[in-house]
């Protein structure tokens, strides 16, 4: 990394966090408190047919993600003719599917209503909808990312089947038999029979086939389906494209809309709560990122969301730029004051965060911390972003919406240390915006004199 440049003097404690800096750097990827590996997702349920895993809580890498403490993050996947069965969860879902075709069905108490759902449809379900996720492709497996926002206690999730197994019984099945006999106006027997576990020796059957299979989480949470109750299941289903699908109630596709940003090395598709409803009232943005392969996405910060992001497809790596210690917990109590203000001191330094990038990782943007994003493979990325009305995305370099260049001359020159016709010079030599090749150019003459004094301002970003 480069030095850092300033024209002031340090304190000699400034001057010892600088030193720190290179070794800091060089630390793993797992001390890196930004960036979430995909085996850092718990397995919830998993069977033959698929699996729900759900990601550790953020706040436990770092105390910088104490306002992500009600927020969790879960991945779906199925194989094909495969059905998640009806359940309802004591959180507000944000679902969208990654990859592979399902049907959705939601359940109202008088109605339901049934989507085609394609990569990039995007639907919210409200806390404590009963829905039904249906993979029915013939080939691909479907993914599904959710963020999960608790209702009942911060960052804890409760799921509740409506059709029972042997390691999480029926919600009915809980209720006391007198309480079901005169709720469904029969006998205890025939409850059992159509809607609980059924007979003890078909209990005792079932219960047999799972010590055979060595199953230790749920059987009977994804379930495969035959072709004919897949075309059942499809009738009446709407696709997001469909004028007729309420955009208050219904998927709308990331993918569909014009990307805000686009060039021929990459695109940034994104719903903020302004234009859809669904998102209003969580305050929460969706996009997804496109980076080609040898393309970077620019140095940028966000004003107020705080961007949970997906690694999707390909491979790459990110650079952010964050305070030091940022991956530490809360200190000891019983240090001495004067060891808290120097650890203070030092913690005013940034310092760069790098990680490599692979899919199913996960990383974290916290508001007002620069970042740039490299592809070494074709990259897709989804975003989940916190805090989302009203953020204003701020370039740090590029032709189109760079801050820096809106500085004022004069105080260009007050802030640094090359003159300000010099930062204009530097800041025109990259023409693209948003998405540029991740190679730098190389410039030919020029003297080292000329070239210091460049490299000296952008050790200043």
């Amino acid at each position: 990394m480069a030095a850092i440049t300033m024209k002031a003097s340090f304190p000699l404690l400034m001057l010892l966090g600088i030193a720190l800096l290179a070794c800091v750097s060089s630390r793993s990827d797992q001390e890196n408190p930004f960036i979430f590996e995909s085996n850092r997702f718990q397995t919830l349920f998993e069977n033959e047919n698929g699996h729900i895993r759900l990601l550790q809580k953020f706040d436990q890498r770092s105390k910088i993600f104490e306002n992500l403490q009600n927020y969790r993050l879960l991945e779906y996947k199925s194989k094909p003719h495969t059905i998640f069965l009806p359940q309802q969860t004591d959180a507000d879902f944000i679902l969208v599917v990654l990859s592979g075709k399902a049907i959705l069905t939601v359940l109202k108490p008088d109605d339901r209503n049934s989507f085609n759902l394609e990569r990039g449809d995007t639907i919210k379900l409200p806390a404590g909808t009963v829905a039904y996720l249906v993979n029915q492709d013939d080939d691909e497996d479907l993914r599904v990312l959710v963020l999960a926002i608790p209702i009942n206690r911060p960052g804890q999730l409760q799921s509740f089947l409506l059709s029972g197994n042997q390691n999480q019984p029926s919600i009915l099945s809980r209720f006391s038999k007198n309480i079901l006999q005169a709720s469904f106006n029969t006998d205890y027997e025939e409850i059992e029979k159509v809607l609980l576990e059924g007979h003890e020796k078909e209990t005792q059957q079932r219960r047999s086939l799972r010590d055979k299979r060595q199953q230790s989480q749920e059987e009977d949470v994804i379930a495969k389906l035959s072709r004919r109750q897949i075309e059942e299941l499809s009738k009446n289903a709407k696709s997001s494209s469909e004028k007729s699908v309420s955009s208050e109630f219904g998927p709308f596709n990331l993918r569909s809309r014009n990307p805000i940003y686009s060039n021929k090395f990459g695109k940034f598709f994104e719903v903020t709560p302004e234009k859809n409803p669904q998102l209003q009232n969580l305050d929460i943005l969706v996009n997804s990122v496109e980076i080609k392969e040898g393309s970077l996405l620019l140095p940028h910060y966000n004003s107020r969301a705080i961007v949970i992001v997906t690694v999707n497809e390909g491979n790459g790596d990110f650079e952010l730029v964050g305070q030091r210690n940022e991956n530490q917990q809360e200190r000891r109590k019983e240090d001495d004051e004067e060891e808290k203000q120097g650890e203070e001191e030092i913690n005013k330094q940034v310092q760069n965060y790098k990680a490599k990038l692979s899919q199913g990782d996960v990383f974290v943007i916290p508001a007002g911390h620069p970042v740039a994003i490299r592809a070494s493979s074709n990259l897709n990325l989804l975003g989940f972003g916190i805090n989302a009305e009203n953020n204003q995305r701020n370039f740090l370099a590029g032709e189109e919406d760079n801050v820096i260049s809106q500085i004022h001359r004069p105080v260009k020159d007050l802030a640094f240390p090359g003159s300000a016709q010099e930062v204009d010079r530097l800041l025109e030599n990259q023409k693209q915006s948003y998405f540029a090749n991740a190679q730098p150019r190389q410039r030919e003459g020029g003297s080292h004199e000329t070239r210091d004094r460049l490299s000296s301002i952008l050790d200043a970003f």
